[in-house]
């Protein structure tokens, strides 16, 4: 009976034990294990911001009149829609490298600082916790224009010459133009004494005017209106040069295409080593189980260029941390009496201070 007793007293007593035990560590904020953690070092992406403009155009009614009434040539007698890329921004953005991941030694692991993604960020050192940059998307849900392009203000004729009533009609919209057009020049000419106005009125008359004249001349030239819209392509390039990758596909008239879709042209990508790269011979090999270091990135220089059909459409140098070297850091760093820190982009040296 007596080693019932006990036995249940045991088992009441281990929660409670083991609770107690727990509560002693709630203050420890990491127990590194004794092989060392392991980090990445970062490789450098290119992130490309294309401003684009949208037109969606609507010919005049009176079109075909243009010439004869008005002796406007050329009108665009077809709807249509039209796109143009006006700006093209280069930026970059890190991620890990899979080919340069590597384990430090246990000693070593406490002071390591990484970033969200694992990077190598810091040694012994308080970093500010990272910027977390929204993703970035794209939307092809374009605006719907129709109502902005209507024409609602068809002039009506009751005159009956044998001509058919759009001609008329046109006839009619042309005399106004040309009459807004005489009335304002007497107007800022002072020639209509009996009725010049003065000050505010006389702006508001001559914007009236102008109104008038511009609202009848759509009706041949026709009425367009353009949106504006961001696109974002992100390219990771390789550790050497590239040439000829394709982007994305671009048409006037489609707009923004991926770049399985052959309806357009390639826009394309080069990302070309500078001569002022580091040699890659001189690399060290990548090798997660190596604890006699803690390495980092010497980035190298790259060119980048984006065209469309043998055209230049956008140019930048960038540092780029898979065109450069790895290095390990010096040993007598690594005492605990240095505060080290990182590029994030490139995995370059920051800065290093004595504490």
């Amino acid at each position: 009976m007596k080693i019932v007793t006990i036995a249940m007293a045991l088992l009441i007593a281990l929660p409670a034990t083991a609770q107690r035990s727990k509560s002693k560590t709630d203050n420890i904020t990491m127990v590194m294990p004794s092989g060392g953690i392991v980090y990445s070092l970062p490789r450098t992406g290119i992130r490309i911001k294309i401003t684009a403009t949208r037109t969606n155009f609507v010919s005049g009614p009176y079109a075909a009149y243009a010439e004869s009434l008005l002796g406007i040539r050329n009108v665009k007698q077809q709807p249509g829609i039209s796109w143009n890329i006006e700006k093209v921004e280069f930026s970059s953005f890190s991620e890990p490298d899979p080919e340069h991941r590597y384990r430090t030694g246990a000693g070593q692991s406490a002071m390591l600082q990484l970033t969200p993604e694992g990077c190598l960020a810091g040694i012994n050192t308080n970093l500010a916790p990272p910027k977390t940059e929204p993703p970035v998307s794209n939307s092809y849900n374009y605006r719907n224009l129709t109502n902005e392009l209507m024409f609602t203000n068809l002039t009506n004729s009751t005159e009956m010459t044998g001509r058919s009533p759009v001609e008329q009609r046109a006839t009619s919209a042309a005399a106004l133009i040309l009459k807004s057009r005489s009335t304002r020049f007497d107007i800022a000419s002072g020639m209509l004494d009996e009725f010049h106005p003065d000050g505010d009125a006389y702006d508001e008359s001559i914007e009236e005017l102008r109104k008038i004249e511009k609202t009848n001349l759509e009706l041949f030239t026709g009425k367009s209106v353009t949106d504006e819209y961001t696109f974002f392509y992100d390219f990771v390039p390789p550790a050497k040069s590239v040439k000829g990758e394709v982007i994305f596909r671009f048409d006037e008239t489609l707009g923004f295409l991926p770049k399985t879709d052959f309806s357009g042209k390639p826009v394309m990508i080069d990302v070309e080593k500078s001569g002022t790269s580091p040699s890659p011979g001189t690399q060290v090999a990548p090798s997660p189980a190596n604890t006699a270091a803690v390495f980092y990135r010497l980035p190298g220089m790259a060119t980048v260029t984006l065209t469309r059909e043998l055209t230049l459409i956008g140019t930048t140098r960038m540092p780029l941390a898979q065109f450069g070297q790895v290095e390990p850091l010096p040993a007598e760093l690594l005492n605990g009496q240095f505060a080290i820190e990182f590029h994030p982009e490139t995995g370059s040296l920051r800065s290093v201070i004595k504490k």
